[in-house]
């Protein structure tokens, strides 16, 4: 159940821990949803923030460290100590959301707190998780899961779920195993419920299962899931024992967090930042790609600068170029837009690159037919010189064509060098037609111009 934070509702929980009033704070709190304290932690102070904190029961408090963002986690638990982090927090959370907490932390506080736990075998799987990279299938799984074995009869394999499933708050699948822990399939619950007690289950599973490897990228698990509308994936190792499972809450953070990433790839932020970074933080982000910008600008100026006698013998011809600037870039950013959307989705690989060249070539030449047509007449109607007519006329047809071509062959040399190609889109592709957007603008208008005068 949630609450809605009225002002009034914020005003009278103010007044409740400004004035240390645990109890009133505590009710206040009790009806709202771990997400909402969450947002809440993260617009107040920090020392009010930790003091609504110890107030909430066990059980909610660790639910909401898990809603909290990266850094809000590591200052709320840096006050808090080890062993009732590691009684009161950790030993109730899955082992993955246990393995976030603390690789958020510093490694000092992390071995400290894993040295209060009184439960060793769950220590043993955080343990396991951190040494897994976070961006992988073995950094994503959690290790609580059901697993039976293959020889069992059903009446021992339903004793077997029943003692497994204690501590699992979701029961998605009943993965089957042989005696080496090799993954060999699953059962449903159904089947499991309306066989025989006598039965075998290696007679009834099914061996047909997806599953994916620890080394798996999380992005490749992400698809992976989508494309099979699974809810949770089984994890194996290198010889294929089962060593976790994979549920879809923890996909959608990962497909949350790629559009994020591809978001600010493709506006020119170099680094994950969001609007709660300090200012050193948001600055370093952005400054790499507006120098390049600069040095693009630089490159315009100078092809600008090696036709400034032509451009004051025909200074008509500078009233167009923002024009042909701003729709070249335009066409290369939605091209490359489509590909990296594309490729992300998987339903674009790199086979297909000479088609998709072909298709996009065949798109920039009906969209600079359109274009270079309207702005032929346009220039017919309201220009006494057929030289700028021809010349922005055939200027922004071959702009056209060339950035939508541009747009799509990049990112796809991008993904074949391993590049997230999402940083082709933006401020890569609009520069980079810019200069050359200008260079074909002047060069066609030398020609023609040379022609009539």
């Amino acid at each position: 159940m949630g609450v809605e934070l009225s002002k009034e509702f914020f005003d009278k929980l103010r007044q409740s821990y400004e004035s240390k009033d645990g109890v009133q704070v505590k009710l206040l709190l009790e009806e709202m949803h771990p997400a909402d304290i969450a947002e809440l932690f993260e617009e107040i102070d920090l020392e009010d923030a930790r003091f609504l904190f110890l107030q909430l029961d066990a059980e909610i408090a660790a639910d909401v460290i898990v809603e909290l963002e990266d850094d809000e986690k590591a200052k709320l638990l840096a006050g808090i100590p080890s062993e009732i982090i590691a009684e009161q927090l950790i030993g109730l959370m899955d082992s993955d959301d246990a393995a976030d907490v603390l690789g958020d932390l510093d490694d000092e506080k992390s071995e400290e707190i894993l040295s209060h736990m009184k439960d060793m075998e769950q220590a043993g799987d955080i343990v396991d998780l951190l040494n897994y990279d976070e961006d992988t299938a073995g950094g994503l799984m959690a290790k609580e899961l059901v697993a039976i074995n293959e020889n069992l009869t059903v009446k021992q394999a339903l004793g077997e779920m029943r003692d497994q499933a204690e501590d699992i708050d979701e029961i998605y699948y009943l993965y089957v195993v042989d005696d080496r822990n090799v993954l060999k399939g699953t059962v449903k619950l159904k089947d499991l419920l309306f066989s025989s007690t006598n039965q075998k289950i290696n007679s009834i599973f099914d061996p047909d299962i997806i599953s994916v490897k620890t080394d798996a990228g999380a992005e490749e698990v992400a698809k992976i899931m989508e494309k099979y509308d699974l809810v949770a994936i089984p994890v194996v190792d290198g010889i294929g024992r089962l060593v976790g499972r994979i549920t879809i809450d923890d996909v959608v953070d990962v497909i949350r967090e790629e559009a994020e990433q591809d978001y600010q790839l493709m506006s020119g932020i170099t680094e994950d930042v969001d609007f709660s970074d300090n200012v050193l933080r948001q600055s370093r982000s952005r400054i790499p790609w507006l120098l390049i910008g600069m040095f693009g600008g630089i490159c315009g100026s100078l092809i600008l600068g090696a036709y400034e006698d032509y451009i004051a013998q025909h200074a008509v011809l500078a009233l167009f170029l923002p024009l042909i600037a701003a729709t070249g870039g335009n066409a290369g950013v939605q091209s490359s837009a489509i590909v990296v959307q594309g490729l992300a989705s998987g339903d674009l690989d790199l086979q297909s690159t000479p088609k998709k060249l072909f298709k996009e070539l065949k798109v920039g030449l009906i969209n600079g037919i359109v274009c270079s047509s309207i702005i032929f007449l346009y220039n017919l109607i309201f220009s006494d010189s057929f030289a700028l007519t021809l010349t922005v006329s055939i200027a922004l047809f071959s702009v056209l064509v060339f950035a939508t071509v541009f747009g799509t062959f990049i990112p796809l040399l991008l993904k074949k060098l391993k590049i997230d190609p999402a940083i082709a889109t933006g401020p890569f592709i609009t520069t980079s037609n810019d200069i050359i957007g200008l260079f074909i603008y002047m060069l066609i208008a030398r020609l023609i111009f040379g022609y009539f005068y």
